[in-house]
């Protein structure tokens, strides 16, 4: 058994998301796999992607894994990354697709003619670092060290407890065109600007999942991979 699984279905840069993960916690097995026994069998799954969502969705069909993340987000840690967030929603504006529908909502695109405070047109897609300014409400989750986790520092009262450590408005990689409008506002667990705020990080129950790439975030993306390898749902 591997203590986490990085779920393959051949969208994304799987290999740095591994590495991240390692080195938060260096005696943790990880797994990048597209065995579905595998990743039922995993302690935790991690579920990156990039790329077109009908590609994704197909791929992941093709490869046989669809109910193996989906007995995996309600069953055990998990933490979705980028369209790995996205494809946990009920239908993307791109390609006009269904997700897998384990979140209630819609991933839809900005807007063509995109503009900042002083006018400047922004470029679509959102690519490069933005501040996260999460939303405080009640943690459903308690952390407790693992082997090579290392310790952890107390985060703002009534953040999820995947914000440990994390600073309020803390800067993370951001590439993307869509976001996601969940329906439902209390799985809602962090907003960034562009210009207009948008949902950057879910939550409910055991399943964590955010836009930006942690992997990619320097050490406040570590530190919240690292509080997710500590994770201990409710």
């Amino acid at each position: 058994m591997v203590d986490i699984a990085v779920v393959d279905y051949g969208m994304g840069n799987l290999r740095s998301v591994q590495q991240a993960l390692r080195k938060v916690a260096p005696n943790t097995s990880v797994s990048v796999t597209d065995d579905a026994k595998i990743i039922a069998g995993a302690k935790r799954v991690v579920f990156p992607g990039q790329g077109a969502m009908p590609d994704c969705m197909r791929e992941l069909d093709a490869r046989g894994l669809r109910q193996a993340v989906l007995d995996a987000a309600q069953n055990k840690p998990f933490f979705g990354i980028c369209i790995g967030l996205q494809m946990l929603f009920d239908h993307s504006a791109e390609g006009d697709v269904p997700g897998l529908g384990i979140l209630s909502g819609e991933v839809v695109r900005f807007a063509s003619e995109l503009k900042d405070a002083q006018g400047n047109k922004l470029k679509v897609p959102h690519m490069g670092w933005n501040r996260v300014q999460r939303i405080n409400q009640p943690p459903q989750a308690t952390i407790t060290p693992s082997s090579g986790g290392g310790g952890l520092g107390s985060g703002s009262i009534g953040a999820h407890i995947l914000w440990n450590g994390i600073d309020q408005n803390s800067r993370f990689y951001f590439v993307h065109s869509y976001y996601v409008r969940p329906h439902d506002e209390s799985v809602v667990q962090a907003t960034s600007d562009y210009p207009q705020p948008f949902v950057c990080a879910v939550a409910r129950d055991n399943l964590f999942a955010v836009q930006f790439h942690p992997e990619k975030s320097a050490a406040a993306g570590l530190r919240l991979l690292q509080n997710f390898v500590n994770w201990n749902p409710v």
